[in-house]
């Protein structure tokens, strides 16, 4: 990889946030989410979440963070207050693109984004996880996450999916 920022997501990002979203969840939820489904994900109808989210952006409280390097947004992760409760920051999102994995981006993007929580006065940060997602696992226990005991099922793409909620303590 060669040169990479961080940054925050400006309104033109949605795009290329909305590819990366796309790929990644067709590559790292192949076998466990139904395929069907994958296969019928679209950037172009993601773009609309994203565009809503981007603008919402309340920083450093929430708000969207952008891996780029050369080739264009590599990454992104997207952060805010936990719907249960929002004195605890959540994680909604941290994707990259599969062909760039192993290479230490999300390392950076979730430094990044950890750092951003720090200072919007969060003490705490959640995130969901499939159960059954060992890369993801494996990277956010590497990373200071541990499973908290909450845990609840999703039915993306009609299929019945455990989802663990991760914790970790900012600062």
């Amino acid at each position: 990889m060669t040169a990479m920022q961080i940054r925050q997501a400006w309104p033109d990002d949605v795009s290329a946030v909305a590819g990366v979203y796309v790929r990644s969840w067709q590559v790292a939820f192949a076998g466990l989410v139904p395929q069907h489904y994958l296969d019928a994900m679209d950037p172009s109808r993601e773009e609309s979440k994203w565009k809503t989210r981007i603008a919402e952006t309340r920083w450093p409280s929430s708000g969207v963070l952008v891996a780029e390097a050369e080739a264009g947004i590599v990454g992104f992760a997207s952060f805010g207050p936990s719907q249960d409760t929002p004195a605890i920051a959540e994680i909604g999102t941290l994707y990259a693109m599969p062909e760039i994995w192993g290479t230490g981006i999300g390392k950076q993007l979730m430094l990044a984004t950890l750092t951003t929580l720090g200072q919007a006065d969060y003490t705490q940060a959640t995130l969901w996880v499939l159960e059954d997602n060992e890369r993801a696992r494996r990277f956010y226990e590497a990373a200071g996450w541990g499973a908290d005991g909450a845990a609840v099922e999703d039915s993306t793409g009609g299929a019945s999916l455990n989802k663990l909620r991760y914790r970790r303590p900012l600062g």
